[in-house]
């Protein structure tokens, strides 16, 4: 299995991967308590793709599965479908470059749950799309249980996702969410009530949505927009525009033309790119 990884990981995963070993051969040797754990979590395996799937299941797996086992079933997913490794990449990208807290590759790899969870989700994506609808569902159970993070396997999520701490996020079904967006912790991006078939938001790329903001129903978020911290949103969003309040208005430009990039949830900019980004 790890020589499959090793033809399939492209360049740019073979890089990160090369880096994060460097980081933690360096980060070991600061600490006595930590050798074994990152011997065991990185540098035991020789591919990015092999290290994740044993990450993701010492976290997730419990008694019903033998690890081992759950590993193979990891292994034979991102084997099977080489996109969960590129994609996850670029999260893990996403996460280095915006979030100010963030020094290591390795440090969302190992220890942030919005990272775990969000590669998680793309596992149990593949196997919704492809029949395995109850091991898709229980791996968004043992998320759910775990790291208290709930995202149905059948929602579309791009590239370039970073899920800041992430804690109570929840995301529907029939969800899409673009590439490089950015979702702070206690989002919803939810239904309005029980009718079935396409009910969830749609993000759209560059977006980035604040703490505790709450996205209703079949509505669009347009790309390059923000929705501000602990806003309801009911109706779609232009795009390249913040909203703000309960029920969501429009307050203003987004300012720049990749908000979920610069992080900047601040209302009160005098923002001179309006003209331009728009």
């Amino acid at each position: 299995m790890e020589a499959t990884f090793l033809r399939q990981e492209n360049i740019k995963v073979k890089k990160i991967w090369e880096t994060i070993c460097k980081e933690a051969d360096v980060s070991l040797k600061k600490s006595n308590y930590m050798k074994g754990y990152f011997e065991k979590n990185i540098l035991d395996h020789s591919s990015f793709g092999n290290a994740l799937s044993y990450n993701l299941a010492v976290k997730i797996c419990n008694s019903d599965f033998d690890l081992d086992y759950f590993i193979s079933i990891l292994d034979k997913q991102m084997s099977n479908f080489p996109h969960i490794c590129d994609y996850a990449i670029d999260d893990l990208v996403a996460f280095y470059e915006r979030d100010p807290a963030c020094h290591w590759f390795y440090q969302p790899f190992l220890f942030y749950k919005g990272f775990i969870a969000l590669q998680a989700h793309r596992i149990g994506n593949v196997l919704y799309n492809n029949g395995d609808i109850d091991l898709s569902l229980y791996l968004q159970m043992r998320v759910s249980e775990v790291f208290s993070i709930d995202i149905h396997p059948g929602a579309t999520i791009g590239k370039g996702i970073m899920f800041d701490h992430a804690h109570n996020l929840v995301i529907g079904e029939t969800a899409k969410i673009g590439d490089n967006v950015s979702i702070l912790h206690s989002v919803t991006l939810g239904g309005t009530g029980k009718i079935r078939g396409d009910r969830h938001p749609k993000i759209g790329n560059n977006v980035l949505i604040g703490a505790g903001a709450k996205i209703l129903g079949n509505i669009s978020v347009g790309e390059c927009s923000r929705v501000a911290a602990g806003s309801l949103v009911l109706k779609s969003v232009p795009s390249f525009k913040t909203v703000a309040g309960v029920p969501a208005k429009e307050v203003g430009s987004s300012g720049c033309p990749e908000p979920s990039k610069t992080m900047d949830q601040l209302l009160s900019r005098n923002y001179s790119t309006l003209s331009k980004v728009q």
